[in-house]
Parts: C-alpha cells; structure tokens; sequence
C-alpha cells in the first residue's frame, strides 16, 4: 500500500482549478508524457485554408489517456508537442494528394455514369417527342406529354448535360430539315409554293411546342452563355437548310403568281413571303414590288414630287384588273365628279 501510494501522482488544486503536480512526482509526470509522445501521432491533413487541423484545434488523440496527459503538460511538454505536431504535418502533403486524386477519378466517373444515363434514357425520350412534334400538323392533336419532356430537359441541365443537349437537339433538327429540303426539290413547280408554305408552317407549329419545354436550356446555357436565343437558332436552321436553298426557284414563281391574281391563295402568298421576310430581311431586294404588297415600308417613303406618278400607277392597276375580269362595281350611287 505505501509503494502504491508513493507511485501515485498528488494533484493540487489552486483557486482557479488549475491542476499541478507536486514537486515529489514532477519527474515522474514528464516521464509518462514522454513515453506518451513518443507514441505515433495522428497525420494532421492540410485543410484548404493552407492550415493543418491541429492548428484549428481539431486534432484528436488515439486513447483517452494521451488526452489526460495533456492536462499535465507545461509549457516545456507543450512546446515539444508542437514540434512533433509540426514534422507529423510534414508528411501530410503526400496523402493529401492522394485524396485529390481519388477526388479527381471518382469525379470523372461519376460524370461518365451521368453521360451514360443521358444517352440511355434521357435523350431517346426526348428524340423521340422531338420527332412527333416535328411531324405533327398544325390541325392534329398528338399525345405528348410535355411535363415529361420539360423534366427531362430540367434534369439534363441540372446534371450539367446543356452542351451535350444543345448539340443534340440542333443536330436532331438538322437532320429534319434535309429531309424536308429533299422532299421540296422533288416538288412540282405548280405545287412548289404551296408545298413550301407547308413545310414553313409545320416548322413554326413545331417550334411553338418544342421552344417552351426547352425553356431551361434556352435560359441557363443558349442565353446565359451563347448570348443568342433557342428560337432564333432553330429559325436560322430553317433559312440555311431550306430556304436559302430553294429560294432562287421560289422567288420567280412568287414573282409570276403576283402578277396572275389568285392563281396562288393569297393567304398562302402572304404566309410565303412575310416567311421569308422574318428569315431573311434582305431578300426582300430581290423582289421589291413583290414584298411591298405584303410588308409595308419596303418601297422609299413617298415623295410629293411624285404623286401624279402614283396617280397615273393606280389607274393602270385598276384598268388591268377590270380588263381581267374584276369589275368596279355599281358606281350608280357615287356621287358625281365635279369636272363631269
């Protein structure tokens, strides 16, 4: 009992419980925090504001009783418990960088599942509304389930796919409209307008259904980024793919079916060329007299100097009309000119 009790450590306690160890046991204090020091101490990772965690007070000790021997250390102990902390840091460069690599790989693998999930499910789903909705009649009503599409597109861009979906979507469109290009060459020239007015107005149906569901796209990449506009873009497809392509055979024929009224439903002439107008303004230079009867402020403005000139234009217009066999009509209650 009595070498029990001289082994024991005697603890004092001042008024600011502050714990010490008596003189008689002080040697044998530093002792056991030696040997416990001695002991491996944990790797202190560097965290990302360049400061390993034992400065930010986070390390934690293997056993409770390095924990307990740090309620004895001195300033001399603690001193020496931050140079070990120090050269243990030393060594943490090494499994920091392999932690940013398994980072690195587990990321990109990630992003390929994610990328194989778009190709597997998202896009065929979205492909295949596409194609219905590009297909589809204006007068037609086609079950499509836009909350469907419109969660699809909203996932796609939320998993970092806009890219990958834009270039899809535009490639899918592309691919359309040759198709409707090749159907349009084979065309007769006395369908050809009509035909044309057709593939023009299903496209722009098609838009109405396929701009809205790709709102997220158009707003967080086509926009935020392309600074350009997702209906813009289809529209300027149209114009290169087909317009663009049959519009030196188009422009002739309009010219010719405005010079026969009604040989072509005005209706179909003014969707054709006000069409064309909003592809390409320029091509109205082509035919000026042509889009200034459908589109207003083509022609320079009018110039006083020449009234008798738009005058004597009207009365040929009207003497060509009844020759054709348009009359003027009753002209019994109109009230006589003054010069008759």
């Amino acid at each position: 009992m009595e070498a029990m009790e001289d082994d024991s450590v005697e603890l004092k306690d001042d008024h600011n419980h502050n714990y010490c160890a008596s003189s008689s046991s002080s040697s044998k204090v530093r002792l056991y925090l030696s040997s416990q020091l001695s002991a491996p101490q944990p790797v202190c990772a560097a965290l990302p504001g360049g400061e390993p965690g034992t400065r930010r007070g986070k390390q934690r000790s293997g056993s409770s009783s390095t924990a307990a021997g740090s309620k004895f250390m001195d300033s001399d102990s603690g001193s020496e418990s931050s140079e070990v902390s120090e050269t243990d840091c030393s060594a943490a460069p090494a499994a920091v960088e392999g932690k940013f690599t398994l980072d690195s790989t587990s990321k990109f693998l990630l992003n390929a599942m994610a990328v194989e999930d778009y190709r597997k499910n998202h896009w065929p789903n979205l492909e295949k509304a596409i194609d219905r909705l590009l297909i589809q009649n204006p007068t037609d009503h086609i079950s499509v389930s836009y909350a469907q599409i419109y969660s699809y597109v909203y996932k796609c861009v939320c998993q970092q796919h806009s890219e990958l979906l834009y270039n899809d979507l535009t490639s899918k469109i592309t691919s359309h409209l040759q198709q409707v290009s090749t159907h349009l060459q084979a065309s007769s020239p006395e369908n050809f307008i009509e035909t044309f007015n057709i593939a023009l107005t299903q496209y722009t149906a098609s838009l109405q259904c396929i701009v809205p569901v790709f709102m997220y796209l158009n707003k967080f990449y086509i926009e935020s980024k392309l600074n350009r506009d997702l209906r813009e873009d289809l529209m300027k497809l149209f114009a290169d793919h087909v317009a663009e392509k049959h519009v030196n055979t188009l422009m002739p024929l309009l010219i010719k079916a405005h010079s026969m009224p009604f040989e072509v439903q005005p209706s179909t002439m003014a969707s054709v060329v006000k069409g064309l107008y909003s592809l390409r303004p320029e091509w109205a230079q082509l035919a000026p007299a042509l889009f200034s009867g459908f589109i207003p402020q083509i022609n320079p403005p009018a110039v006083e100097s020449l009234l008798s000139d738009y005058a004597a234009h009207d009365q040929k217009l009207q003497m060509e009309l009844s020759m054709n066999g348009f009359p003027r009509g009753d002209q019994s209650r109109k009230r006589a000119s003054d010069d008759s």
